[in-house]
């Protein structure tokens, strides 16, 4: 798997937001990707060194739609979530703006 598919993107949320305080940030990555691709990958597109790696498989929920008379259900999709800890000091900058600190 070439390091470009590893990462799909960072998820800007609340709660990402605040841990990125803390040098902790989440990425949505490849379903397939082992923790040590993810290191890798982090390390190598942001150059910074990683301390941790923390994965999550998010299961998509379920959701009722009412169009007109007629209610129908679908599913959000499943995704792998990483949560990565960087060495105190380091942050990431993504496009040279940094989504995190703002």
């Amino acid at each position: 798997m070439d390091i470009r598919d590893v990462i799909i993107s960072p998820r800007i949320t609340e709660k990402a937001m605040a841990k990125a305080l803390e040098t902790q940030y989440t990425f949505a990555v490849h379903p397939d990707a082992t923790k040590t691709q993810i290191r890798h990958a982090v390390e190598t597109l942001f150059k910074v060194n990683v301390v941790k790696v923390n994965t999550v498989n998010v299961r998509g929920k379920s959701r009722t739609f009412a169009r007109g008379r007629i209610r129908t259900s679908g599913q959000r999709s499943d995704f792998k979530k990483a949560i990565v800890t960087l060495k105190s000091g380091q942050k990431i900058e993504l496009g040279g703006v940094n989504y995190f600190e703002q």
